[in-house]
């Protein structure tokens, strides 16, 4: 179960990349599409990095457990 989990961490780290650049990208811009989802992109981006952060959680509990034979 943890190699698992290891590998959703990157898809998971790489969305919150993806969702950061889409935030940074539309502010520098500007007009109506940064009015209308600047802060809907800031939750995503923070929802994102929440599920990162436990499954990092996840795996180091499950890596600190050994092998389950």
């Amino acid at each position: 179960m943890a190699h698992f989990v290891f590998f959703l961490i990157p898809f998971a780290l790489a969305a919150t990349v993806i969702i950061l650049a889409v935030g940074i990208y539309s502010l520098a811009r500007g007009g109506a599409f940064a009015k209308a989802n600047s802060n809907k992109l800031m939750r995503m981006r923070v929802m994102a990095q929440a599920v990162a952060i436990a499954l990092m959680l996840v795996f180091l509990v499950l890596a600190g457990r050994g092998p389950q034979g």
